[in-house]
């Protein structure tokens, strides 16, 4: 499955999770502080959960939960690349914080590697008045209906991998035109010093990883809740 697309949640809350690079103890405490209930809330994410933070060989716990969905980020495919042909691929993903991977046990590492592949490129989301979609870098030729397409008839190009996984133009140039098809689209992929809002398209990653912030947004009522990095999620790492 390349997208999933979710129902509108009558229930509860949304909430979309910037860039997270194993700060799963910083995202924990960032739940309680917003009273995440997950009989009713739900908790998407942009995608890049693995690489370079203490807590990545979770990523797995938590995928596992129902209320968690998330997208494939470049960091994901790094990991697959890496366990898929390691003579070619391993070496970059080691250099870009992915050495928790080659530490795990066998049974482990296949199991998190199978929760990564499962992973689609976008999600979609049903919201009152709209919709809403999640990437984890940005949607080719801003056209969300022809992606949509693209991804539920299985045969995306590799121009549209290289955009939806490592773009980063518009969050460069501060803008790249009206994404159409959706309301609103939420990314993550380059750090920003704070959420930031560019034509319709959400920059969640908020440089947690890095020392600056792991933010939350709700898709409810726009809030957005972030919390600074704890000692143990920072890194000392170039980004890539």
């Amino acid at each position: 499955m390349m997208i999933k697309k979710l129902p509108r949640n009558t229930q509860g809350r949304d909430w979309v999770v910037g860039d997270i690079h194993g700060c799963f103890s910083q995202l924990s405490r960032l739940l309680k502080i917003i009273a995440f209930d997950p009989a009713r809330d739900r908790l998407l994410s942009v995608g890049d959960l693995v690489d370079r933070g203490p807590d990545s060989h979770m990523a797995g716990e938590w995928l596992a939960q129902p209320w968690f969905h998330a997208v494939r980020g470049n960091h994901e495919q790094m990991a697959l690349d890496a366990m898929r042909n390691p003579q070619a691929d391993q070496e970059r993903h080691l250099r870009n914080g992915g050495r928790w991977l080659a530490d795990l046990g066998p049974a482990e590492r296949d199991a998190c590697l199978a929760a990564l592949s499962h992973l689609p490129l976008a999600l979609e989301i049903d919201v009152e008045g709209g919709k809403i979609g999640v990437v984890h870098a940005d949607c080719p030729d801003n056209d969300w209906t022809t992606l949509a397409a693209k991804l539920e008839a299985d045969n995306p190009s590799e121009r549209d991998y290289d955009v939806l996984l490592w773009a980063r133009d518009r969050a460069l140039n501060g803008g790249g035109g009206t994404v159409a098809g959706v309301d609103l689209m939420l990314v993550g992929h380059t750090p920003q010093p704070h959420a930031v809002l560019y034509d319709n398209v959400m920059h969640l990653d908020t440089g947690a990883v890095y020392g600056g912030r792991l933010t939350l947004f709700c898709l409810h009522d726009f809030v957005e809740v972030s919390l600074p990095a704890s000692f143990e999620c920072l890194a000392r790492f170039q980004l890539h």
